[in-house]
């Protein structure tokens, strides 16, 4: 009998899920990588197993025997929470043991990110689960920052003069695999993952323009500004509402946090934004 766990990863062909598998399967863990697509699963994966979050059978059974998954949250979509909860479900119907789930910081009912309700409930959908849990509340992530310059170079958004401690993609990865390592150790935690720093973003914008040579800078919009300018993608009303929200976020305060989680779990102190654009 193995004596590992058996871990499984959602989002294996994302960002993070291929991180967190890459840095697994480099220690030697028994990975299942659950994919869409199997085509777009890591190079040398051996376990791989087919099923979407809304699927509730083929993700019971790709479920199956699995000790531990990592459950990435699905892209954002009208019917996330749907996904969510059918995929808990099948994974409690499967009888895994552990969730390790990517939450999102200040994850609340009230939440002014609007997405952040639907991490919450999320969160409460798995607490009833009957199944262990850890939830990983990541910040916004660092890599994202300098990407809401539009194409003149300009950040437009109602963030006043708020800061957040973003936390980058990378270290969210190592924090995930850390916890998966020995996740009996973080039974029932709520993990708060930000990077070094609180940043304005008008401080992001400096050092962008600092750091790359691409002129950045921030233009503070008013709430009402903010949906006109962004009405033209005719985007429907809750994704607006995240678009926008993602700003006034930032400006409520709720976001201006800094924690040393992610050095307590990998041992390395967490990136910040200078040596994320100097790596690019």
């Amino acid at each position: 009998m193995n004596a590992k766990p058996l871990i499984a990863l959602s989002g294996a062909t994302g960002n993070i899920g291929r991180a967190v598998s890459a840095q697994l399967a480099d220690e030697g863990a028994r990975l299942r990588l659950l994919v869409r697509d199997p085509s777009r699963a890591p190079s040398g994966a051996e376990d791989v197993a087919v099923a979407g979050y809304g699927d509730g059978e083929a993700a019971t059974a790709a479920l199956r025997g699995v000790d531990v998954l990592f459950m990435v949250s699905a892209a954002e979509s009208a019917d996330r929470l749907a996904q969510h909860r059918t995929f808990i479900d099948a994974a409690a119907e499967a009888g895994v043991g552990h969730v390790v789930y990517t939450s999102f910081l200040g994850a609340a009912p009230d939440a002014t990110f609007t997405l952040g309700r639907d991490h919450f409930i999320t969160e409460e959908h798995l607490r009833a689960s009957g199944m262990a849990w850890t939830f990983l509340r990541d910040s916004m992530y660092l890599d994202f920052l300098p990407e809401l310059a539009g194409p003149d170079g300009v950040i437009r958004g109602p963030a006043g003069e708020g800061r957040v401690g973003a936390v980058a993609r990378a270290d969210v990865a190592r924090s995930a695999a850390a916890v998966l390592a020995d996740p009996a150790r973080h039974a029932g935690s709520i993990l708060e993952l930000t990077g070094p720093q609180a940043l304005s973003l008008a401080e992001v914008a400096r050092l962008t323009t600092e750091i790359t040579g691409r002129a950045t800078s921030y233009h503070e919009e008013t709430i009402e500004e903010a949906y006109a300018s962004r009405a033209g993608y005719g985007a429907p009303d809750w994704q607006v509402d995240a678009w926008v929200s993602t700003y006034t976020a930032i400006a409520s305060g709720e976001l201006d946090l800094v924690t040393d989680t992610v050095e307590r779990l990998t041992g390395r102190p967490p990136i910040s934004l200078v040596d994320l654009l100097q790596q690019a």
